[in-house]
């Protein structure tokens, strides 16, 4: 008889455990409806997920009976969940409405865990750079909008070919990981002009995580990782777009561009494909006759793609040509050799990747396996004095031209899995090889390098409770490097094989609901190579300067440590979000760049790469958000830091040969100001209209000069500046499937410009600072079927 109850009681179970029930809701604004929402339904034991068709309609069939989460998220508004329950096998149909989120606070992003997740509820502090901002900012390139976000600068390092790098927390640019659609391969090379180079009309989202948090995407992530995510389809939309500017009132700066996203209807697949040329012409700031701002000619293209085979897998692929030349200098109508000074650079570079993502049916499991890759070819010409004197220094400056191969592939496999207390497993391998060969035959300068990276990494996310999540992560890596450097009669050459294990530790605690503190500690390390720049070549006293590794240098090491307080609030219609965040970093061994003061026997200057004695960098981040109202926008943000050496570092070393002449020591980073910022208002007054106040803020800082007539380095401490701009929009819609778009403004309203200019062809070139440019006056129109 009991054997009999047991095998009732067994039935009984598995007829409950058989029985499902189905989900149908309708999510709209309140006013009209949100088509291609993601909805998530989850519990311990079973995950499922669906996307809302162009009416703002979705079903979940077959759900096991059980209590859920369901979470509702959509592009441009806030994260709606709700609990519900299913307990019969009726069909529960409900409405559902989600708000506008005007400060990006719920988009879900995929930097701080490798995982798509909240951003307010990252245990990582991740800043979101939307493309409504960098259209308000009205950039064209990655450059110009990067500095919209705490602890983020992009400086300029070149006169005569604009060299731009981005700087994270007060490190210069080879500190940070730059990702293009969360894979690493934007090379050494890359970074030099990259930035420039990369249109925004083809990015989805830029996000930004400060300090180490990002380790477990390299182990060159000690500022920070940058991750440049391009547009998915997700709209049957198209647009045509054209910019026209005048710098300084005068110098023209013209783009054209469009975008066109198709998605199937029973949306398993879609394609969305995009480009841009881009024509400006120079700009000498000064009327010495050289060029502050290069001419540059951009075309890009791309496509990006997506299949589902299954509801459970998907293949993603992504395709970006870019070729851009770009001249600075004098007298650009003619050969680069016959002119004074020439910095001419012809870049072919492919970008692309493909995905395949796969979950088990509960949803608790998903597998990636990835491939990446970027090759560039470049021509290059670092020169000149051949114009001003005679046939034989024509012949001479003949040597400047070289070509550049570089090459950067990824391969990885990443595995995650949800388990039943809510915890999150990852794991991952990924392989990475980095080829670059840089030649200037007539100068015996050539860089020949490869790296080959095996990381494995290793991360739990526990979730003990509600309010507490610990992330502790590691990344194991084994670099060889293998890299032959020479200019002139000095060759260099480093051959290392070295393994390392990158820790990382992260919590999160939620002390009230709107209340997060945050803390971590991520260790990081550069191996011995060339960097970006390393690979840029500048030009003092009308001779070129190359950089070349020292003997004997060592690996260098980080520990990073920061700490945060972020308080979020939604008060009926107004919308805030305050941020105050620390970060301390200690380098060891930091690879500094010392000017030699040797001349070469072809007379190029040289600049070694040396092993420091210790740095520190700390400071604190701040940013303000409050949107009172759909009408208005607020944003403010900015950092107040310190970055200082251990012992004093010599930035010049006299090599004895003049009389009076000492080294230069300098206590701090030069080209690093301790105070700096930004600011973003929009006025949003109806459907037609709105206006964009947007501004950065760079403070004093210290940046190296070479007095041409002496040669002597000097120190100089600059001025600060606040460059403020000014965009009008205007909107109609001329039918459901075609807008217009009307834009016009001023950048820069105040020329808050550098006014101390080198002059003439023996000039630093290096001698930039501020504001990428003066005053400019634009006007712009895009229209089509906009999303």
């Amino acid at each position: 008889m009991k054997l009999f109850f047991c095998f009732l009681a067994l039935l009984k179970f598995s007829l409950i455990l058989g029985q499902t029930g189905n989900l149908k809701g309708y999510i709209n604004t309140g006013k009209a409806t949100l088509p291609y929402a993601d909805v998530a339904l989850s519990s311990a034991t079973f995950n499922t997920y669906a996307s809302s068709d162009q009416n703002g309609v979705f079903a979940l069939n077959n759900i096991p009976f059980g209590d859920y989460l369901l979470r509702i998220s959509a592009l441009g508004h806030q994260t709606l969940e709700k609990k519900l329950s299913v307990t019969s096998n009726d069909t529960i149909i409900k409405e559902f409405i989600l708000n506008e989120d005007r400060l990006n606070l719920d988009q879900v992003v995929v930097s701080a865990t490798r995982n798509r997740v909240n951003r307010k509820k990252a245990p990582v502090v991740v800043n979101v750079l939307s493309p409504k901002l960098l259209e308000a900012t009205q950039s064209i390139s990655i450059s110009e909008g990067l500095t919209y976000s705490p602890g983020v600068r992009v400086e300029n390092n070149c006169q005569n070919c604009g060299f731009t790098q981005v700087r994270l927390n007060g490190l210069d640019g080879s500190y940070t990981q730059v990702l293009i659609n969360s894979r690493a391969v934007f090379s050494a090379l890359n970074s030099v002009y990259g930035l420039e180079q990369i249109p925004t009309n083809i990015v989805d989202r830029i996000e930004v995580v400060r300090s180490g948090g990002s380790a477990l995407y390299g182990s060159n992530a000690i500022a920070g990782t940058i991750n440049i995510i391009t547009k998915d389809p997700i709209l049957n939309t198209w647009e045509v777009g054209s910019y026209f500017g005048l710098i300084d009132g005068d110098t023209p700066d013209r783009s054209l561009h469009f975008n066109a996203s198709l998605v199937s209807d029973d949306l398993l697949s879609g394609i969305t494909v995009f480009g841009l040329n881009r024509d400006r012409e120079e700009f000498d700031a000064n009327d010495d006759g050289f060029t502050e701002l290069t001419t540059l000619q951009n075309t890009t293209f791309g496509l990006k793609t997506f299949f589902k085979p299954s509801d459970r897998s998907k293949i993603s692929l992504d395709v970006t040509t870019i070729k851009e030349y770009r001249r600075g200098g004098d007298r650009l109508d003619l050969a680069p050799h016959f002119t004074d000074i020439t910095e001419e650079l012809d870049h072919d570079t492919f970008l692309g990747g493909v995905t395949y993502e796969a979950e088990n049916k509960k949803g608790t499991n998903n597998f990636s396996i990835y491939t990446s890759g970027q090759y560039t070819d470049r021509n290059s010409y670092y020169g000149g004095l051949g114009g001003a004197r005679s046939r034989q220094d024509s012949i001479l400056a003949l040597n400047a031209y070289g070509t550049t191969k570089d090459l950067a592939l990824l391969t990885g496999v990443q595995f995650t899995q949800n388990l039943k207390n809510n915890d999150i497993i990852t794991i991952g391998t990924e392989y990475n090889i980095s080829d670059t060969e840089d030649i200037i035959t007539g100068y015996n300068r050539r860089i020949d390098q490869e790296v080959h990276t095996i990381g494995s990494y290793l991360q739990y996310e526990w979730k003990p409770s509600d309010n507490f999540t610990a992330l502790i992560g590691t990344r194991l890596d084994h670099v060889n490097v293998d890299g032959d450097y020479t200019i002139g009669g000095i060759l260099r050459d480093v051959s290392i094989e070295q393994t390392v294990l990158s820790p990382r530790v992260t919590i999160a605690y939620t002390i009230l609901k709107s209340l997060k503190f945050r803390a971590g500690y991520a260790r990081g390390f550069r191996a011995p190579q060339a960097f970006n720049e390393d690979l840029h070549i500048s030009s003092v006293g009308g001779e070129p300067q190359f950089v070349i590794l020292s003997e004997d240098l060592d690996t260098e090491f980080s520990d990073a440590y920061t700490a945060s307080l972020n308080y979020t609030k939604n008060m009926n219609k107004v919308q805030t979000d305050f941020l105050l965040e620390g970060f301390y970093t200690d380098l060891k061994d930091p690879f500094t760049l010392v000017s030699t003061g040797a001349v070469l026997e072809n007379g190029s200057i040289l600049e070694e790469v040396r092993n420091g004695s210790g740095a520190k960098v700390f400071g604190t981040n701040f940013e303000i958000g409050i949107s009172p109202s759909k009408e208005w926008q607020f944003q403010l943000g900015g950092t107040i830091q310190k970055a200082v050496y251990d012992e004093d570092q010599v930035l010049f070393e006299t090599d004895g040969t003049i009389t009076g002449e000492e080294d230069v020591v300098v206590d701090e980073f030069v080209r690093n100001p301790n105070t700096y910022g930004y600011i973003n208002a929009s006025w949003i007054p109806g459907k037609h209209f709105n206006m964009d106040l947007t501004g950065t803020y760079t403070g004093n800082m210290i940046v190296p000069r070479v007095v041409s007539e002496s040669g002597f380095l000097n120190l100089v401490d600059t001025d600060p500046f606040l460059d403020i701009n000014v965009k009008l929009e205007y909107h109609t819609d001329i039918s459901e499937n075609f807008q217009i778009t009307f834009s016009g403004g001023v950048k820069n309203i105040f020329n808050s410009y550098q006014d101390d200019f080198d002059i003439g062809p023996l000039r630093d070139s290096d001698y930039i600072y501020g504001p990428g440019a003066p005053r400019t006056f634009f006007i712009g129109i895009k229209f089509g079927k906009l999303d």
